[in-house]
């Protein structure tokens, strides 16, 4: 059950997060927030399926639990690995091609870094910062790239701390769908 609360702790967490962001005007890309959301519900759901499936002892769900989350264990160990093995050009190439790709995000760290452009600005441009009306800003880059190291670093690590609480809730997973339950009928089959 410790491992199905940690899962349900990842869960609130990925919609609480999300929630602020919006709440507090950091993020204004719906579509971001959304998916954040969808994810944790999901994860919300999985979890109470296990928890449904330990309380009842119920076969099924506790396979259904297992595989999904070995599913989740793979892609997150995978994704934390990746954050932690960016080395400063490849997290610069990713910053570029996020800025170049997304309009919304753009907006949104313009308006909260109090910058304009990635690497440079036009001033033919138009910019979401207080610094535009004075023309003094400075480009993006150099002030993400400061904290992306960080974060990239914060998240991969606990990513890899809660893959391994998953893959330790596959095994118990694994160990207890093979005991007999105690309640069932001795003379029924499995």
């Amino acid at each position: 059950l410790c491992v199905l609360s940690s899962l349900q702790l990842v869960s609130l967490l990925l919609i609480g997060i999300a929630a602020w962001g919006i709440g507090f005007g950091l993020i204004s890309s719906f579509r971001v927030v959304g998916v954040v959301i969808a994810v944790g519900v999901f994860l919300f759901f999985i979890a109470l399926v296990g928890l449904i499936g330990a309380v009842k002892h119920h076969q099924v769900l506790l396979f259904f639990y297992m595989i999904i989350l070995l599913l989740v264990f793979i892609v997150q160990f995978s994704v934390s690995c990746a954050c932690l093995a960016l080395n400063k050009d490849q997290q610069s190439e990713l910053l570029e091609v996020g800025w170049n790709n997304t309009n919304s995000a753009r907006t949104d760290i313009e308006r909260n870094l109090n910058c304009c452009g990635f690497r440079a600005f036009h001033p033919n441009e138009t910019c979401a910062a207080d610094c535009f009306r004075t023309r003094q800003c400075k480009p993006c880059a150099p002030i993400i790239e400061e904290y992306s190291g960080m974060v990239l670093r914060f998240v991969g690590g606990i990513g890899l701390f809660f893959s391994f609480t998953e893959i330790l809730g596959v095994w118990l997973t694994y160990r207890y769908r093979n005991q007999k339950d105690p309640r069932a009928n001795p003379s029924a089959f499995l």
